[in-house]
């Protein structure tokens, strides 16, 4: 990431943050030289940047203000679940949504995918390509249980950005992120345990419990800082929890990235209830500070937290590449491992360690990550030009996903049955918690190039909320 890069990242945050507010003059160019200790074109090309964005905007002869346009629409409300062991439902829900087509002609704004297009994965391509064309086939072969050393090798030198200073042997590769985290599941609980989880949660998450027989205990979760460690606190004291799983960094949905004394009680509190942390981080390399976030799993010093993540949010899901360090945890994992799938494709597995030593996954991520940041900044524009002034958005740290949150009133089922019949997908609220709740919010994702169809698209779900809310008002 470039010098510019960096600075812009950290004016941008201060303009999310509220640091700097909507039309308020920024420091001068020579002010943020000296305190940076850069040149004076390296804060003028940090300008440019911030100025594409949309975040800010230079007046003649008086510097440079935040833009009017970028005043920040409510942050989500902490939520409240009920705080009590619960059955998992929604798999009708989660089903609809795994089961859209993207050639069925709608336009998905609801499924976690990635942009795919960049011209920065050809060479994890041409990767591809050439171990299937050798000689030896040896890409087509049974690989390693806990996967191909070359891949574990190099993931234990990107993990070294989030903290971690782990061996190549700590690693295990898996069939994706959700297998990693299956896996994890199943290696610390049995049927009726109780796993507390963040809420909203991601869905793979409460529907692998929900197979497994476990319970979820759904924890209040604050759209900046993450799940509540007080309510956390108090349902240790009072239920016997097996584990806690978090996604600290960019959430998914809420996009927040875990203040790091966050992550230490966290981790504190754990240790003081001897209760291992499932770690999701499987959107942490799409951070959009620089350097990335660290790992609760990069503070843990005795191998209580098993972290989790994989290649399918960064480069492809279909590459089916994810991987767990489970720490004390390993021979269970590998037993979990061995009767769920097997050794992991092996000539994916080259193909990407290739791509990743020979320097393409970095270049790939700078590109994603300014990508993804700029399309967030339209995206919340959008929302605020079409939907209702009582909207409220999250504010993603990082990854390509926004949550939204509408009056209670509001019904997100009946507005995604209006949307299918207009040929857009949204992912609704419920989807999200174990017991159903959040029917008033949903989940949108920017990842693509926001194409004026896409426009057009949330426009549509701003009108339909509109005229939802006009109704249950009149």
């Amino acid at each position: 990431m470039t010098r510019y890069d960096q600075l812009a990242g950290i004016i941008g945050e201060r303009i999310e943050q509220g640091l700097y507010t909507c039309g308020e003059r920024l420091p001068s160019v020579r002010t943020l030289s000296q305190e940076h200790e850069v040149s004076i074109s390296t804060v003028q090309q940090a300008y440019r940047v911030l100025e594409e964005r949309q975040l800010i905007e230079a007046r003649p002869k008086s510097g440079y203000f935040v833009s009017q346009q970028h005043e920040l629409a409510a942050l989500p409300a902490m939520s409240r679940p009920a705080q009590r062991p619960v059955e998992i439902s929604q798999w009708d829900l989660v089903l609809k949504l795994l089961r859209a087509d993207p050639e069925d002609g709608m336009v998905h704004l609801g499924i976690g995918m990635p942009d795919i297009s960049s011209p920065t994965l050809r060479p994890l391509m041409k990767a591809l390509s050439r171990i299937a064309l050798q000689p030896d086939l040896r890409g087509m072969a049974y690989g390693d249980i806990c996967g191909a050393p070359a891949l574990r090798e190099q993931i234990a030198r990107l993990l070294v950005d989030s903290g971690n200073l782990l061996s190549w042997e700590d690693i295990m590769i898996t069939s994706g992120c959700h297998e990693a985290l299956s896996i994890a599941i199943h290696a610390l609980c049995q049927p009726g345990d109780i796993v507390a989880v963040d809420s909203p949660s991601f869905h793979g998450v409460t529907q692998t419990l929900k197979a497994f027989g476990i319970k979820a205990l759904e924890i209040p979760t604050d759209p900046v800082t993450g799940i509540s460690l007080e309510a956390l606190e108090l349902a240790l004291e009072q239920w016997p929890i097996k584990a806690i799983q978090v996604t600290p960094n960019c959430n998914n949905p809420l996009g927040y990235i875990m203040p790091d004394s966050h992550k230490q009680a966290l981790l504190t509190l754990a240790q003081g209830y001897d209760t291992p942390i499932i770690e999701d981080d499987v959107y942490g390399d799409l951070a959009y500070r620089y350097p990335r976030p660290v790992t609760i799993k990069s503070l843990d010093e005795d191998g209580r937290v098993l972290l989790c993540s994989s290649f399918s949010k960064t480069l492809a899901p279909g590459l089916r590449i994810g991987w767990i360090a489970p720490g004390r945890y390993m021979e269970q994992a590998t037993h979990m491992k061995y009767i769920s799938t097997g050794a992991t494709a092996l000539q994916p597995q080259l193909a990407v360690a290739e791509f990743v030593r020979q320097g393409g996954y970095q270049k790939h991520l700078r590109r994603m990550r300014a990508h993804y940041q700029h399309n967030c900044d339209i995206m919340t524009g959008w929302i605020k030009t079409y939907f209702p002034p009582e909207t409220r958005v999250s504010r993603p740290q990082g990854s390509f996903l926004l949550w939204i949150e509408m009056p209670e009133h509001f019904d997100s089922l009946r507005l995604n049955r209006q949307l299918d019949q207009v040929g857009v997908q949204i992912a609704v609220g419920p989807i999200f918690s174990a017991s159903g709740k959040y029917r008033h919010c949903m989940r949108l994702s920017y990842a693509l190039a926001l194409t004026p169809a896409i426009e057009q698209a949330v426009k549509t779900i701003g009108n339909a909320v509109k005229r939802q809310l006009d109704e249950v008002n009149a």
